[in-house]
């Protein structure tokens, strides 16, 4: 994909997302930030962080039981591995299903920048089997596009910890920062 078209295409997707935070009845965000809401807060678009990967599927499709943040288990099939390099360290992650019909890979992590810059419990993709595929059959797996579970932003959500095997020990600068990053009308 060219990349100003990508650029744009993301910086867009941004934009609807801080409308959706803004003024949706289903934003994660009370209504009391709602109203003093200005906008999510991004590393800058960086290409680096966007890869076309094969899926190493996993045969034996072994079941993860991972708790979420409010005590309860949810249980996630393995469904493979990415295998990629980032400033030439290897890295790996697990794509996960909630079923083996779904079409989508639930993609969690934690990195470096976890509980700095970025949410401490991590971040996570989704990859969706229509969009997020590339032609020749790979995978898109664009961490600009990584974002925080709604429970970064309420504690009315529950949300599953990302697994050990996720945890990357890299920084992963790019995506979605922290909420308390998060850019409000200056109102305490």
């Amino acid at each position: 994909m060219e990349f100003n078209k990508w650029k744009a295409d993301l910086e867009r997707e941004r934009k609807s997302k801080d409308l959706f935070f803004a003024t949706h009845f289903q934003s994660p965000l009370t209504l009391e930030n709602k109203s003093r809401f200005l906008g999510l807060v991004y590393f800058s678009p960086d290409h680096n962080y966007r890869f076309n990967l094969q899926l190493h599927e996993d045969k034996d499709r072994e079941v993860l039981q991972i708790q979420d943040t409010t005590g309860n288990t949810r249980e996630f099939l393995r469904w493979g591995e990415f295998r990629f390099k980032i400033n030439n360290e290897k890295c790996t992650l697990q794509a996960y299903k909630s079923a083996p019909d779904e079409d989508r890979l639930f993609v969690p992590f934690k990195d470096a920048t976890s509980g700095k810059e970025t949410y401490g419990a991590g971040r996570y993709l989704d990859l969706n089997y229509k969009e997020d595929r590339a032609p020749e059959g790979m995978w898109i797996l664009d961490f600009n596009r990584a974002y925080n579970p709604w429970c970064a932003y309420s504690a009315n959500f529950s949300c599953p910890y990302v697994p050990p095997e996720n945890w990357l020990m890299i920084p992963i600068l790019a995506g979605e920062k922290s909420y308390t990053s998060i850019k409000m009308d200056g109102k305490e």
